[in-house]
């Protein structure tokens, strides 16, 4: 349940019911109003779409429960409507003797920011007397003292990133406005715990808690997009202003669309630095909660951990404790591609240091910027349309998670030795390049 945002029809692929799932209901695209069936953004090759809006109508998210169009319940929260959902279904094959596998994909908090009103209050004053600069230092603090980052690690200065602002910079009438806009994204996280509460407890009232593996994490780190900075464009800024609700009492609620912006995502990351659509660590170092069934082997119950490990590592993972061999490059007659990620079952059982060693390196390139994870180094390009100097540089991440202190002076082998990784990845798979100069923001 939830966003699938993996294709669908009319996206040139298939929506969950194609994968496998028995039951599912929710969005084929990566995010929609929280109360009501409206959307995030706008489709502008969509003619129907287009039409609508030169109307002054809001086009209606497509929803969708076992393939079939459906309509949603307006007026009822995601995190509620999601959860109740999941929970039906599972109830549904309960005394069926058989496993199941159930997928959650929340859509708190992703834009728009919206949440209940009593959340939203709960965390307006905490965040109006800390500003940009406040909350940064205080999570670059805390994840010191939670031992999420090196006690020595160095502190990335937020005056080097060109599209941070001071919070002296902003008026009076700016900054309530900035404090409700952080106290909603905060609420959205607090709704989504309680409702992930919700479901952890629905399978300890049922008796399979104990018998079920329990992954969280999520896809990237916060959003620094914002219809009224620089990462926007001309047409998605005139639609949200022309469209939704300006005023300030109406923030969170659902005749809105805000983003977070630049300064929030910058501050909330605290140690790392950038955010979401940017390959920075703050926008792709996320958080992992493992909690293996009890009959299973598991020495780390309660540690923490900054060993690097990949998204593709979760299937993979799924299937060693599931008991299932993955049938590699052939299933039924056909051909297929065998998994990439490894099991993280060996680390978590104590039978391996890390989830990956030096050699099992993970390649990534996004929006043509690119980086090589190789044990506890990372190697980065970034192009000049996305604030980088184009060039490709190294860093220690399990000592400066900041990327505040560049190695390739002192250690150009390494690099090379990376760089060749990449440029023999981008050959395999066939990436394609985009221009130094693209800015894409200008498709949204």
């Amino acid at each position: 349940v939830g966003k699938w945002h993996l294709g669908g029809p009319g996206h040139g692929g298939e929506g969950p019911e194609k994968w496998g799932f028995d039951r599912s209901y929710g969005i084929y695209t990566g995010g929609a109003n929280h109360w009501n069936q409206g959307p995030f953004h706008i489709n502008s090759r969509d003619p129907e779409v287009m039409a609508m809006i030169k109307r002054g109508e809001i086009p209606q998210e497509p929803y969708h429960e076992d393939g079939k169009p459906v309509k949603r319940p307006i007026g009822i929260y995601s995190d509620d409507l999601w959860t109740s959902k999941l929970i039906e279904y599972i109830e549904e094959g309960r005394g069926s003797g058989k496993p199941f596998f159930a997928y959650v994909a929340y859509t708190t908090a992703h834009v728009p920011l919206q949440a209940p009103d009593f959340l939203i209050d709960k965390y307006y004053d905490h965040y109006l007397k800390l500003g940009f600069e406040g909350l940064h230092r205080a999570r670059f603090e805390s994840q010191k003292k939670l031992g999420i980052i090196p006690k020595d690690a160095p502190y990335p200065e937020r005056k080097s990133n060109p599209l941070l602002r001071a919070w002296s910079e902003l008026d009076e009438e700016e900054k309530p406005r900035q404090a409700r806009l952080m106290a909603t994204y905060s609420a959205m996280m607090e709704s989504q715990d309680h409702h992930i509460g919700l479901l952890l407890n629905y399978l300890q009232e049922t008796g399979e808690l104990d018998n079920t593996l329990v992954i969280y994490t999520t896809d990237n780190g916060p959003e620094g997009s914002d219809f009224r900075g620089k990462l926007s464009s001309p047409a998605f800024t005139k639609w949200v202003r022309a469209t939704f609700s300006q005023k300030f009492d109406d923030i969170g609620r659902g005749n809105t669309l805000d983003l977070l912006g630049t300064d929030w995502a910058g501050a909330a990351n605290g140690s790392l630095q950038w955010w979401k659509w940017f390959i920075g660590e703050g926008g792709i170092r996320v958080p992992l909660i493992v909690v293996p069934p009890k009959n299973k082997a598991f020495t780390r119950s309660g540690e923490m951990t900054n060993e690097y490990a990949c998204v593709k590592e979760l299937s993979t993972t799924i299937l060693d404790y599931a008991g299932v061999d993955h049938p590699q490059t052939d299933f039924k007659g056909r051909k297929i591609t065998p998994p990439s990620g490894v099991s993280l079952r060996p680390f978590l059982a104590g039978k391996e240091s890390r989830p990956r060693t030096e050699e099992e390196w993970v390649v990534f390139e996004m929006f043509g910027n690119a980086y090589v994870m190789a044990g506890d180094y990372k190697a980065i390009r970034v192009r000049p349309g996305m604030y980088g100097d184009g060039k490709w540089h190294l860093y220690d991440i399990k000592k400066d998670p900041g990327e505040t202190r560049p190695l390739e002076a002192t250690q150009p082998e390494r690099l090379r030795k990376m760089r060749a990784i990449y440029e023999r990845y981008a050959k395999e798979k066939g990436l394609v390049p985009v221009a130094e100069d693209w800015n894409p923001w200008e498709s949204l």
